[in-house]
């Protein structure tokens, strides 16, 4: 358990989660990392993860390829049972094996299971890959690629000028009020489509988010930041009448309530001061209310979790901070104040080093802690 001193005495700041389940290298020496080659227990700088009562979906990015858990693991280091992107749960790299975009990944990030399909953010091969059921068997292809003409392409923006129809390192997906969200990061924009997830990779985003127009994708819209703007908008999460993205480049959360049906100013700000400030809070000390590039955010119901990545640790507010008030609870560093690797220590259950990504699914929150090779599942008394 996490505590600080207050008043000379222990004060919890974790809010009662506690480190539960711990997947992938374990840690002899204070050390977590990667097998030489791979296996179906271990990864290698996981960045995404999804996680239900049905499923945990791990992108083991540094493997290149996407492990599937059916049903909640119950015990360290516990095997995957399914890998997509690799032939097999010992073979690694991009594309490996010769065999091209078909059936590769590479640099796999964002992934998300929504009415039973699976959706996953191949981010390098500037693309989405959609399976209609949850895969049960390895090396399954997709059912649907979107952001590419077809799949064998995986150039940036299809090999030509950026469009409602491309994408440029797509690093998060998400489903909110029936709308399908990318994170189009390399492009420094939003894209939703209002029906749902499209039916060609033809089919033209309804909402281009960030940028005037659907060819341009300077950051910040080639000014300076404001409302309307993204640096690195790196994923998306939300709820009824909200979309909220992380917005990692320019260390903020920003968000829209009622959700934005064309390109407009955003109603929410979180780690700034305001809408017109995107410094990097200083490196020492830190707040409850900052951040230094936050590369994820999941929201469940009004329970918030960021991915506070370059400051080590995960901010929880218990309901949504519509004042820019300070977290509730703090994982991964023994206060508010700290930011340390693994509290420049050693790897145990309850540090972090790095973390990518994340899920809250009630009582349960998955992070995918990528500097320590594994995946962290918390548990909230």
């Amino acid at each position: 358990m996490s505590t600080t001193q207050l008043a000379g005495q222990a004060v919890d700041v974790t809010g009662g989660w506690t480190p539960h389940i711990w997947l992938g290298a374990p840690a002899p020496g204070g050390l977590a990392l990667p097998a030489a080659h791979p296996t179906m227990a271990w990864l290698y700088s996981p960045r995404g993860v999804f996680l239900d009562e049905e499923c945990l979906v791990v992108a083991d990015s540094g493997n290149h390829r996407v492990l599937i858990w059916h049903g909640v693991p119950e015990q360290d280091e516990q095997p995957a049972d399914v890998v997509l992107g690799q032939p097999d749960g010992t073979t690694e790299g991009p594309a490996a094996g010769g065999r091209g975009p078909e059936r590769g990944m590479h640099l796999p990030t964002g992934v998300l299971v929504h009415d039973g399909r699976l959706i996953v953010a191949d981010a390098w091969h500037h693309r989405i890959l959609v399976w209609d059921e949850v895969p049960r068997r390895s090396d399954q292809p997709p059912d649907l690629v979107l952001g590419q003409p077809d799949v064998s392409s995986a150039e940036p923006n299809r090999g030509a000028q950026c469009s409602a129809c491309s994408m440029y390192w797509p690093y998060g997906v998400g489903i909110i009020d029936g709308w399908f969200y990318v994170a189009d990061t390399g492009n420094r924009r939003v894209l939703g489509w209002a029906d749902g997830i499209p039916d060609s990779p033809d089919v033209p985003a309804d909402l281009v988010l960030g940028q005037p127009d659907p060819s341009s994708r300077e950051e910040n819209r080639g000014e300076q930041v404001g409302p309307a703007s993204f640096r690195w908008p790196h994923d998306v999460t939300g709820t009824a009448g909200l979309l909220l993205v992380a917005d990692a480049g320019n260390h903020r959360v920003v968000g829209w309530r009622p959700l934005p049906e064309a390109d407009r100013d955003a109603d929410l700000l979180l780690g700034q001061p305001d809408f017109q400030t995107a410094s990097e809070f200083p490196y020492g000390p830190q707040r409850g209310d900052r951040f230094r590039f936050p590369y994820a955010a999941s929201l469940d119901g009004s329970r918030l979790a960021v991915a506070d990545t370059a400051n080590n640790r995960v901010l929880l507010w218990d309901d949504l901070p519509t004042d820019g008030r300070p977290a509730d609870a703090v994982l991964g560093q023994p206060s508010f104040e700290a930011n340390g690797e693994n509290r420049w220590s050693s790897v145990e259950r309850d540090t972090l080093c790095w973390p990518y990504g994340l899920c809250l699914h009630g009582d349960r929150l998955a992070i995918a802690d990528s500097g320590n090779n594994r995946v962290l599942i918390w548990r909230r008394a």
